[in-house]
């Protein structure tokens, strides 16, 4: 079964482009190593929650904006040495392709599907 990747950033509107660019490059080493699919969403209707919400969980400034984003492999395996492989590329560090947000208030984590509805 696939295994998943979901990670919730804060982006300044302003790095909105150059967000989707580093996006393009880094997903693509993703696939290289192994991913099936990959899916950036810009937030769009986005509720600011009494209790909690995805502002809080980022610490999101009100010039940002939130992106929740996934990865999808074919299984934990490849997920785990695609994830090694892609910490261990020159590529991925931050003198090579320098993110448009502040990496430290990313949160993220693997997930493992229980239940999948398709049409």
């Amino acid at each position: 079964m696939a295994y998943i990747d979901g990670f919730v950033i804060a982006v300044p509107n302003a790095n909105k482009d150059a967000f989707i660019e580093h996006a393009r490059t880094m997903d693509s080493l993703f696939m290289e190593f192994g991913a099936n699919r990959i899916v950036e969403c810009w937030g769009d209707d986005v509720a600011h929650g009494k209790q909690t919400d995805f502002f809080r969980a980022v610490a999101a400034t009100e010039d940002e904006s939130v992106v929740f984003s996934w990865i999808e492999w074919p299984d934990k395996p490849t997920r785990d040495a695609g994830m090694d492989a892609a910490m261990k590329d020159p590529r991925f560090s931050p003198e090579n392709c320098p993110m448009p947000f502040d990496g430290a208030r990313m949160i993220y984590g693997g997930f493992t599907p229980v239940f999948e509805i398709n049409r």
